[in-house]
């Protein structure tokens, strides 16, 4: 087939450190390359693939000098692709909705996956204008908020096979990777692993608007005896700092639409320990591939049986159910009937 990726700007593909969107757009388009379909990416300059890159602006804007209007410079990509969308057989936004109003109108085949969480009260007004935009989701979960979306699939995120290596032994410390985020709990995990008895080692980014948190909430515990604050790592650092981990704690305080961490410790073998919220019930199996646990005191307690998982059930699962091979698979299903269907897509009367 030949497909379309369309990839945010904020970072390269795949990004240098931090961003799950722009990964899984590289995942997929090496992977979908790799089957020998032709493949066209609309993003940075600064990307690397093996598909055909049209270079919408030469760097990712969060490396940008004096970025000004990141908008403009997305309007920009979406232009680009409709004036190419004749070469496509189906093109595949990554962009969240910002190409709805063009394409919905057109008779172009395309689809959406929506990367983030959907439970904001501005996404139910905007999708229900456009009632027959295809849509697919990263969980089932995830499309909870919007109920009357044109969902065609549920296509789990996956990483390639090869990227991550399998260790069959956990090492002496607890890992938390992410962001360093109310959300994403690095407060909890390291309470968990204090009362647990185990050191900690958190590898995460702090985005300015975590500046506060940051500072006020983990910043004193760092302090505190067997927390290593490593900061943020690429992919190369991930595999050891997963891999090495004895578990991967995932305390979440929001309804996370995937959480690729989970997988990316799946690949390793390292289980993990988990909140049950949003995503989770459908990535982590309860004492096959991790524990699911509700709060701090089930979470100390699930530290204490770890011995229970069995590390090569962990990468088993993530081999059979998150991989790019099987995402990749997946799309192409969802782009074949999209690319079959032959009656025009329109918005919604205003």
């Amino acid at each position: 087939m030949r497909i379309a990726q369309v990839a945010p700007l904020w970072e390269s593909v795949p990004p240098k450190l931090y961003g799950g969107t722009e990964r899984i757009v590289s995942y997929l388009t090496e992977a979908l390359v790799a089957q020998g379909h032709e493949v066209t990416l609309f993003a940075s300059g600064d990307s690397e693939t093996r598909a055909q890159l049209e270079a919408v602006v030469p760097r990712a804007l969060r490396l940008a000098p004096g970025l000004h209007d990141a908008t403009a410079a997305h309007v920009l990509a979406l232009e680009e692709v409709l004036r190419q969308s004749d070469r496509f057989d189906i093109i595949h936004f990554h962009v969240d909705h910002l190409h709805l109003p063009v394409f919905s109108r057109l008779d172009i085949p395309f689809v959406s996956t929506l990367h983030g969480r959907l439970d904001l009260p501005e996404l139910g007004p905007l999708y229900r204008r456009f009632p027959k935009a295809p849509l697919v989701s990263i969980s089932n979960h995830q499309r909870l908020p919007l109920p009357d979306g044109d969902w065609v699939a549920t296509v789990y995120n996956g990483i390639p096979a090869d990227h991550y290596r399998f260790h069959a032994q956990g090492g002496d410390y607890l890992a938390f990777l992410g962001r360093m985020s109310p959300e994403k709990g690095p407060d909890q995990a390291i309470e968990i692993a204090r009362r647990a008895g185990m050191p900690i080692k958190l590898a995460a980014k702090v985005d300015p608007v975590d500046q506060d948190y940051f500072d006020q909430r983990v910043r004193p515990l760092l302090d505190q005896p067997g927390v290593e604050f490593v900061g943020e790592i690429d992919d190369a650092e991930k595999n050891d700092f997963l891999g090495n981990a004895r578990a991967l704690l995932f305390p979440i305080a929001w309804p996370e639409p995937f959480g690729l961490v989970m997988i990316e410790a799946m690949a390793c073998g390292t289980p993990v320990i988990a909140y049950p919220l949003g995503s989770v019930p459908e990535i982590v199996e309860d004492g096959v591939n991790g524990f699911i646990v509700e709060g701090v005191d089930q979470a100390v307690g699930a530290v204490a049986r770890l011995d229970e998982i069995d590390r090569r059930r962990c990468r088993a699962v993530f081999e059979n159910r998150f991989s790019a091979r099987r995402m990749a698979e997946d799309y192409l299903a969802v782009y074949q009937k999209l690319a079959q269907t032959d009656s025009p897509r329109v918005a919604a009367p205003v």
